[in-house]
């Protein structure tokens, strides 16, 4: 969704590297993947991206 919307985003692959998920973890308070954060606001797993676009409000986030 986020490349057809055209927004550069960085993908921290955490598979194999049990520090690197651990930092997600503890920053996200979760331990799933993905987490994704717009800029330092974290918005959740993918269902969480998705309910902010069905909700109208994503772009408002992408674009500030």
């Amino acid at each position: 969704m986020l490349q057809s919307k055209k927004v550069a985003f960085d993908e921290i692959k955490v598979d194999g590297k049990p520090q690197v998920r651990a930092e997600m973890a503890q920053k996200a308070g979760r331990n799933s993947v993905p987490q994704i954060w717009i800029g330092t606001q974290h918005i959740g797993g993918c269902d969480d991206l998705f309910a902010l676009e069905r909700a109208g409000k994503l772009d408002a986030l992408l674009h500030v």
